[in-house]
């Protein structure tokens, strides 16, 4: 036993220096929990920051100057006024995303209790922005109008009012949820490819003769490959965690660092079996690329971290249960959103180590029959 350990300690450290010798793969590793992290969060974003926007003011009442006062900053940029001349032209140039066009007698009629029509010109090539600003200048446009009436945001009180608040995110800043979905995802990726990666390796530089000729089992060289990539693994999540997200993202993490690190350790030691399995069966890096692009893609966007988990269909949810990927991310999310603690996320703990023996005990026995 003593020996066996110590084979797996002195293979691991191998491992850790074969590693640390390609470059490539360095330099993913540095790239993946940095700057792929950094534009996952921030390089797509579902609010609106600085819109360039217009009015056509053809009323010049103290309401159509009330509504063009409350477009500003962040969500807008300050609003220029504009004749009905210039709209094609600015829509056409691309200098304004929205336009809107208050026409003639618009506080008169509100006063009147009639509802005049109130123009909204849209860029739509840009897509993102032009869905969620039409819903935020409707919104704007009602609340200012309810305000003038009645000196109020809410319109006439009802006898039950709701109040919403945000525990987690408050701003509903889209990066610090983006942020942490590509942190988690990233995890899984870079340890299959590392794992992966590692055992092709050695085939290619043909070490892997070596290792067969010594008085090593398979079971061995195995667990050395796991230990040494999920380390790897592990250590840039611990310092991805605190000095990208935490640190240049200035995202809040509500639970314990350390349950989540032990969580995404039981991950890693699923997620590197499987690597190690792919490694198995691809005979060269394109082949493990391949085989990797057409199993952790679909790992991903069914895991819950991409779209909710209950959307999927009710079989599809069954079959996900049965991957690793998907109790890792309600894992994280429970740890790192809601602040859960040990009592909430040890089911999905478990079940996260259960299948990774599936997978460690499945993956060993190809591993045995590709050495003989």
């Amino acid at each position: 036993m003593k020996r066996s350990l110590l084979n797996i300690y002195r293979l691991g450290i191998k491992e850790l220096q074969s590693l640390w010798h390609d470059k490539i793969m360095t330099i993913l590793i540095l790239y993946t929990f940095s700057i792929a992290i950094y534009l996952g969060a921030t390089a797509t974003s579902s609010e609106l920051n600085k819109v360039p926007v217009a009015f056509v003011d053809e009323d010049r009442s103290a309401l159509s100057a009330r509504i063009i006062g409350a477009f500003y900053k962040p969500r807008f940029l300050p609003p220029d006024r504009i004749s009905a001349e210039r709209v094609d032209y600015g829509m056409d140039k691309g200098i304004y995303t929205f336009v809107v066009t208050i026409p003639p007698s618009f506080e008169k009629e509100v006063l009147q209790g009639k509802h005049p029509a109130v123009q909204l010109n849209i860029d739509a090539t840009r897509m993102s922005q032009a869905g969620i600003g039409a819903g935020y200048i409707q919104q704007i446009i009602n609340d200012e109008v309810s305000t003038f009436l009645e000196g109020t945001s809410g319109g006439t009180r009802l006898p039950v009012a709701l109040v919403t608040r945000m525990k987690f995110n408050p701003a509903l800043e889209s990066s610090w949820f983006g942020s942490v979905m590509e942190f988690i995802e990233q995890v899984s990726l870079l340890s299959i490819i590392l794992a992966g990666a590692a055992l092709i390796r050695e085939r290619e530089h043909g070490t892997l003769e070596h290792l067969l000729v010594m008085p090593l089992g398979a079971a061995e060289i195995m667990i050395s490959k796991i230990w040494s990539m999920g380390a790897v693994v592990l250590l840039a999540a611990a310092l991805s965690l605190e000095f990208v997200i935490k640190g240049i993202l200035d995202v809040p993490i509500a639970g314990s660092e350390g349950l989540f690190l032990f969580g995404a350790f039981l991950m890693l030691f699923s997620t590197t079996s499987m690597g190690i399995f792919m490694g198995t069966v691809a005979r060269s890096m394109p082949q493990l690329g391949l085989i990797i692009i057409i199993t952790i893609l679909p790992l991903q966007i069914l895991s819950g971290a991409i779209t909710p988990f209950e959307s999927m269909p009710q079989a599809l949810q069954y079959l996900m249960l049965l991957m690793p990927t998907s109790h890792f991310v309600s894992m994280s999310q429970a740890v790192l959103y809601r602040g859960a603690g040990l009592e909430v996320v040890w089911l999905d703990m478990l079940c996260i180590f259960v299948i990774g023996m599936f997978f460690f005990l499945f993956s060993l026995s190809i591993f045995k029959k590709s050495l003989s």
